[in-house]
């Protein structure tokens, strides 16, 4: 686990998604392979999902999240100099996704680029976030997760078409005040290289996972990285206001809740409303939160991405943001 002294000059400033309007019930899959409602939902918890239109691309849902951060904070549209989009399904090798969004909101002299790493995506592009900040080179990062996962669904496997779905979220995170600290206070991250063969892509393109593997890993290693980043800041469990996880699948959120000692009421989830949207989980879970009104300024966050590679990334911070 790489733990280092941390640095930060990094303040998340604005908040905004997007999710398709097409759904995916549990009881359109009972309709396409042999499962139903009720057992998707104590598996998962997971009740729907959102599906991209035909035609509709990962870069317009970054691009629509975005627009969405805008509408709510106008003044963040002003001087972004760099653009980091998280995902495993971009429209195309080339060019990138965060390129796309970048010709989308005229964000002139950005540099922009795709980061994959699967499920723990967004994190780990919230900590190259805060090195560009650190740089001093830039002052606003623009911080996108999204997916189109949907596109990746094997619909005659029933043991994994029922997770997943589309969305994206955006945050903007600018550079602390020269009299301030920023406000990411402890980071994370671990690949296990060997773990790889759990969850990927097959030849055809579609998601294959060994979804009891993948559980079997998440329950040690998000736990123990999330006491980690804890004891780097000099905090304890009791100072954690949120706990925030990808949001794979309720069971396991609430599995990784027990095993810290974490009330489940703790850890804020998309996946019942969205199912498992990998890189764009976590952003998607704080919108909604903010939207509910449950993020104050000065809250104690731990954020934790984890999957294929198998790899894991975690950022503690205090959230800054208020409404609009």
């Amino acid at each position: 686990m790489t733990e280092t002294a941390f640095v930060s000059r990094a303040r998340v400033t604005a908040i905004g998604s997007y999710v398709p309007e097409r759904l995916i019930t549990n009881e359109d899959l009972e309709r396409l392979v042999e499962t139903n409602n009720e057992w998707i939902v104590r598996r998962t918890g997971i009740e729907q999902r959102h599906q991209a239109a035909e035609g509709q691309s990962t870069s317009d849902l970054a691009i629509a999240a975005v627009q969405n951060l805008i509408e709510r904070f106008p003044a963040a549209a002003h001087g972004i100099d760099a653009i980091l989009v998280a995902t495993s399904t971009a429209d195309k090798p080339f060019p990138s996704v965060a390129s796309q969004v970048q010709q989308a909101i005229g964000a002139r002299n950005s540099f922009a680029i795709d980061l994959s790493a699967a499920c723990a995506g967004f994190v780990s592009a919230l900590q190259l976030a805060n090195g560009l900040l650190l740089s001093g080179v830039y002052r606003k990062v623009l911080v996108i997760g999204a997916e189109t996962l949907t596109k990746m669904t094997d619909y005659t496997d029933r043991s994994t078409c029922i997770l997943f779905g589309d969305g994206a979220g955006a945050v903007l995170v600018e550079a602390a005040a020269d009299d301030e600290v920023g406000s990411f206070l402890a980071a994370n991250a671990d690949t296990e290289g060997a773990g790889g063969i759990h969850v990927y892509c097959n030849d055809e393109g579609n998601i294959v996972q060994n979804g009891r593997e993948v559980y079997k890993w998440a329950l040690t290693v998000v736990p123990e990285g999330v006491r980690g980043l804890l004891t780097q800041a000099g905090k304890t469990l009791d100072d954690l206001d949120w706990f925030v996880p990808h949001s794979a699948n309720l069971r396991m959120i609430e599995a990784i809740c027990e095993r810290l000692a974490l009330t489940p009421e703790k850890a804020l989830q998309s996946v019942v409303n969205n199912g498992n949207t990998s890189a764009a989980s976590i952003p998607l879970a704080l919108d909604a939160a903010f939207k509910e009104g449950k993020l104050q300024s000065g809250q104690l966050m731990a954020l934790y991405g984890f999957g294929s590679g198998l790899t894991q990334s975690g950022l503690l911070l205090r959230w800054t943001m208020i409404r609009a």
